[in-house]
């Protein structure tokens, strides 16, 4: 696949209205000064794209999930769904992602990954944060990799921090290592990116929580 946008270029908003997630992101990110970090809704972010952690069937009936559906309407569900159907045999893997058309204006995209498999699940002992969010931005790589340019800036909410009870500072360091993946490498395919985040990251529950971890992607073809 050839290279994308990089970091540098992608406008990432990190917005949350839970104030502990919010002060871990500017711990985590405080080398990244181009990421904004924001306490409020991402509904409020006027970006190209709005990532939203969901579970394997894409039901939009909770958590952010649920928000970003009154706000659009229903059929984002449909068309998350279908994309889901039609990419992944109707079950979305944690470490994947779909990018879907919102309907609106702003923004023009929603990137649906999973942090659970189903609707309500206690992630915390897992990498299922990173891996969401790795793919999220791997989404991005797909989609302007298809449409150049498509996606420009995203905003992302603290994932798992909420319904999947992953303890803020980990979500946030667990988010930090997605991102920086995004501006290292763009992988072929999913299968790709979860199997370079657990081979570097299946340790994560015996490292201590402050502790960040920049993936090293594979060598290039």
């Amino acid at each position: 696949m050839p290279e994308s946008v990089t970091n540098t270029q992608l406008k990432v908003v990190l917005s949350d209205v839970n104030a502990k997630v919010v002060q871990a992101w500017r711990s985590a990110f405080q080398d990244n000064p181009e990421v904004e970090i924001v306490k409020g809704s991402i509904l409020n972010q006027r970006v190209d794209a709005w990532v939203s952690p969901t579970n394997s069937q894409g039901l939009m009936d909770g958590g952010v999930d649920a928000v970003v559906k009154r706000h659009l309407g229903a059929g984002i569900q449909l068309r998350v769904q279908r994309a889901i159907r039609d990419g992944f045999a109707g079950t979305l893997p944690i470490g994947s992602a779909v990018c879907v058309p919102s309907g609106a204006a702003t923004p023009r995209f929603l990137i649906s990954t999973p942090t659970m498999t189903q609707s309500v699940q206690n992630v915390r002992e897992t990498l299922n944060v990173a891996l969401a969010c790795a793919a999220a931005f791997q989404a991005i790589h797909m989609q302007n990799a298809a449409e150049p340019g498509s996606i420009t800036s995203v905003a992302l909410v603290g994932m798992g921090a909420a319904t999947g009870k992953v303890p803020p500072q980990v979500c946030a360091n667990l988010m930090w290592a997605g991102y920086t993946l995004f501006g290292d490498y763009s992988f072929d395919d999913y299968d790709e990116l979860r199997a370079t985040v657990s081979a570097q990251l299946d340790d994560i529950e015996r490292r201590p929580e402050q502790e960040r971890v920049r993936i090293t992607p594979p060598q290039r073809r």
